[in-house]
């Protein structure tokens, strides 16, 4: 892993907060000079620190009011079943968060859509359809958004 300084860290949260700002811009407010800040956003890249810079878009703006966890038990266990599910459930554009879990699911989903009546036809017509294996499903729905960030803690991890 990368050694990383505070300055370092300071990019990355800048960069978190709005990673269209320019690195003449992160290095004025880091009070240093443009080249090297390039050469330390450069090196970040490089790293693999950063993966990629993206837009955050809104997802209520643009109609997307429903944010269902889903939680799934595989109907068998084993790998090949695992890697067959998990190949099928990333080529869903609804899904857009996975992740494998301990306790009482074997998988829990983040799925978003319209609303509850394109959440059942997604549930229907593609989950159910396109990914095997699936046992046991149960659907959680958002009801209030209290926190959505996609910063993560630096200073308090490093």
């Amino acid at each position: 892993m990368l050694e990383l300084d505070q300055q370092d860290i300071k990019i990355l949260e800048l960069l978190q907060e709005d990673a269209s700002r320019s690195s003449g811009e992160i290095a004025e407010k880091l009070n240093i000079s443009q080249s090297p800040c390039w050469r330390r956003i450069n090196r970040l890249h490089e790293a693999g620190l950063i993966k990629k810079t993206v837009s955050l878009l809104n997802r209520e703006a643009i109609g997307m009011d429903l944010v269902a966890f889903t939680t799934i038990n595989l109907s068998q266990a084993g790998r090949n079943n695992m890697e067959r599910f998990e190949e099928a459930v990333a080529k869903l554009d609804e899904v857009v968060e996975c992740y494998t879990m301990t306790g009482a699911w074997d998988y829990m989903l983040k799925v978003v859509v319209k609303d509850i009546r394109h959440y059942e036809i997604f549930v229907r017509n593609q989950l159910l359809v396109e990914v095997p294996n699936i046992g046991e499903i149960h659907s959680h729905m958002a009801v209030t958004e209290i926190k959505n960030v996609t910063q993560l803690p630096l200073r308090n991890q490093l």
